[in-house]
């Protein structure tokens, strides 16, 4: 069995983003041995934070469907520094403020179940995708961004489900 903890020095961070109260064991197999994981909203249950923290300590933002009182503690943007690479989190990436982006390195984003990596300047895009139900006919994901010494290496997983 093999996990996405491989030889080396620096730090995996798991990416997952619009479960909609569903954590599905292939998400929890694919994050296993991970550092921490950053949750880019649409939990819809703190219940799924509650089942992600059995695998590593979680990050997470609220999404446009993360409602009730468990949701209110959780801020619509967060940033944290990685190793010296300032990671900014927002679930919908078209409410992305220029005042919250400057000075980011990395940008984590949910909302539209697309799974995708880019780049603009010297910043990158991370959208893991929907590791929830099946919805426009997108592929269930998650993603991954290594980080070791100020490099930033994202990747993306589709993961195999009925």
């Amino acid at each position: 069995m093999t996990t996405n903890k491989p030889d080396r020095l620096g730090l995996v961070i798991g990416l997952i983003s619009d479960t909609h109260n569903l954590v599905r064991p292939e998400a929890r197999h694919a994050l296993a041995g991970v550092d921490c994981i950053i949750h880019a909203g649409d939990i819809c249950a703190p219940e799924v934070l509650e089942d992600l923290a059995k695998i590593a300590p979680v990050l997470a933002v609220r999404g446009n469907n993360d409602r009730g009182d468990w949701a209110h503690g959780l801020n619509e943007v967060e940033t944290l520094t990685v190793e010296g690479v300032r990671i900014l989190v927002i679930h919908d990436l078209k409410e992305l403020r220029p005042e919250d982006a400057a000075g980011a390195d990395v940008v984590i984003s949910g909302h539209s179940h697309k799974p995708q990596i880019s780049m603009e300047g010297k910043v990158i895009y991370i959208n893991p995708g929907s590791a929830g139900p099946r919805r426009f006919k997108l592929p269930i994901s998650v993603g991954f961004l290594e980080i070791e010494a100020g490099r930033r290496k994202p990747r993306l997983l589709t993961l195999e489900v009925d």
